[in-house]
């Protein structure tokens, strides 16, 4: 037997699921994932298997899958009396770049729930730089962080963010305090961190202030590079709420006013047209896109 040629346990599980029970959704609520998972599933199945194995309006099995269906029942039931025996199902393999903050403050703590929903797909990271979108090696899906209207590649916004200034107790200490931090004597007496990933064009803006983004100085040019530097008393940033709510709730970095801005720079995750007829690539995107709305 060619066990290469055998789909994913959880495909069949979920096919002979939603086969019973003649639903997406009392299928996902029985095996306990999302109704994306199941569609997912069932696509990948298809995909291997070259066949349609429901009409899509109700559930109803097209030919090819009733008579699968039969065998699919048979296996699980014989599975259910009897040691699995070995062999290992083709494996579908995942490319995805990612930025170095985003990947360790957003996507590594959530990487478990993809893994427990799609175990059967192996996945590679690899890194990405902010704003110049350029990859070490090439990528099934990318996450760029910028403005977005990319012409080279079809994309979905996954994380808008927005922005307040930060800086270390110490810093706070030794410089304020601050009313808000929103006029131009403030804005003097500090160090203003500067990057390109976060002007502070729409902070000044937001103040009513005219004034040029900081000159000379040192350039960060990852977020996370910014939030440490300014967590160690380098000066004020602006800190995305979301990135860097991890130096917010252990207290590395207090924000300098209870008023926000929206950045204008987001996250996309961003592929080549036609990736999406991968199962596992349209899987990824649906699933970033739940775990961070």
């Amino acid at each position: 037997m060619a066990f290469t040629h055998i789909p994913p346990i959880q495909c069949l599980v979920t096919f002979e699921a939603v086969a019973r029970l003649r639903s997406a959704s009392r299928a996902a609520d029985e095996l306990c994932v999302t109704v994306s998972a199941v569609s997912h599933r069932l696509r990948q199945l298809e995909a291997q298997l070259g066949v349609k194995l429901f009409t899509r309006n109700d559930f109803t099995l097209t030919g090819d899958g009733a008579h699968y269906l039969q065998n699919v029942c048979a296996g699980l039931a014989a599975l259910g009396r009897l040691p699995a025996e070995g062999g290992r199902a083709a494996v579908p393999r995942l490319r995805v770049a990612v930025t170095p903050t985003f990947s360790r403050q957003l996507l590594m703590p959530r990487l478990e729930l993809f893994r427990a929903a799609y175990p059967d797909v192996e996945l590679t990271l690899q890194v990405s730089i902010p704003l110049l979108d350029v990859t070490a090696e090439e990528a099934d899906l990318e996450i760029r962080f910028g403005t977005g209207g990319y012409p080279d590649r079809e994309y979905r916004r996954v994380l808008g963010d927005v922005i307040t200034p930060a800086c270390s107790p110490s810093y706070l200490n030794e410089h304020g305090p601050f009313d808000g931090f929103s006029c131009e004597a403030e804005f003097v007496r500090v160090r203003l961190m500067k990057t390109p990933l976060e002007p502070w064009a729409p902070w000044f803006a937001g103040c009513g202030v005219s004034r040029a983004e900081p000159a000379g100085g040192a350039q960060f040019n990852d977020l996370g590079l910014v939030y440490d530097a300014a967590a160690s008393g380098f000066g004020v940033a602006l800190v995305r709420h979301k990135l860097g709510a991890a130096w917010f709730d252990s207290g590395r970095l207090l924000p300098l006013s209870t008023h926000s801005v929206p950045s204008p720079h987001s996250h996309y995750l961003c592929w080549r047209p036609g990736t999406l007829e991968r199962w596992e690539c349209a899987a990824f995107v649906d699933w970033l896109a739940h775990v961070l709305a």
